[in-house]
């Protein structure tokens, strides 16, 4: 039984694709806990009982990417904002009691955004990790900058010792940063995703495959 989380050093560095590809290398049903940024499609902002995804949130997107089966948000939020502050937009409460995993035998989890985002004004993504005590995928660029927000979100997880699995990275092959990283930081180097011209199932999937061994994430 695996059940993986996944976050990343910030937003936009392909955590959603990452996750749909390693659902469908490791055969894992997908959960996102908490989706913002859905104006629009949001008609009741608590947590969705609906069997489909909503159009254009990552559950969709993951869905269409790796076939697996995927698992109602907790919460979705309509604003384009951390967590935090779309729920407080929104008028709702982030009951971290609602955010626990569901029952799956795989699962991928992804978080929102970067380690450090703001669930509540009280508890960061960071925190609920270290309750979960679930092992965690970092996933970072490979450019300029990579190396400080990298080392950065690792020390974030390890002082609150959460299990880090290992580092995914996205992008242009660049060795050294990816070396770097894994030296300094003493953490595994799982594989890198290359940018894919053409973004669909057959081609996500036999990148993944190329670039990541399923066994790192037994």
């Amino acid at each position: 039984m695996a059940k993986i989380v996944v976050t990343s050093t910030g937003t936009d560095v392909g955590k959603t694709v990452f996750s749909a590809g390693l659902c469908g290398l490791i055969g894992a049903d997908y959960w996102k806990p908490l989706q913002s940024g859905l104006a629009g499609n949001v008609p009741n902002p608590e947590a969705r009982t609906d069997v489909a995804p909503t159009p254009e949130s990552d559950r969709a997107e993951v869905a269409r990417l790796s076939g697996a089966r995927t698992h109602p948000e907790a919460y979705m939020l309509s604003q384009p904002l951390s967590p935090h502050r779309a729920a407080e937009l929104d008028g709702v409460d982030i009951d971290a009691d609602r955010l626990s995993p569901p029952d799956a035998d795989d699962l991928v989890i992804e978080g929102a955004g970067g380690a450090l985002v703001p669930i509540t004004r009280r508890m960061l993504f960071a925190d609920l990790f270290a309750q979960w005590q679930l092992p965690v995928v970092l996933v970072a660029s490979t450019g300029l900058g990579t190396i400080s927000h990298s080392l950065s979100a690792l020390e974030s997880l390890r002082a609150r010792k959460v299990p880090v699995l290992g580092v995914a990275f996205i992008g242009e092959d660049n060795s050294d940063n990816m070396a770097t990283i894994g030296q300094i930081g003493q953490v595994k180097v799982l594989g890198r995703l290359p940018v894919l011209p053409t973004m669909d199932r057959d081609r996500l999937s036999a990148a993944m495959t190329a670039n990541f061994d399923p066994k790192d994430f037994a």
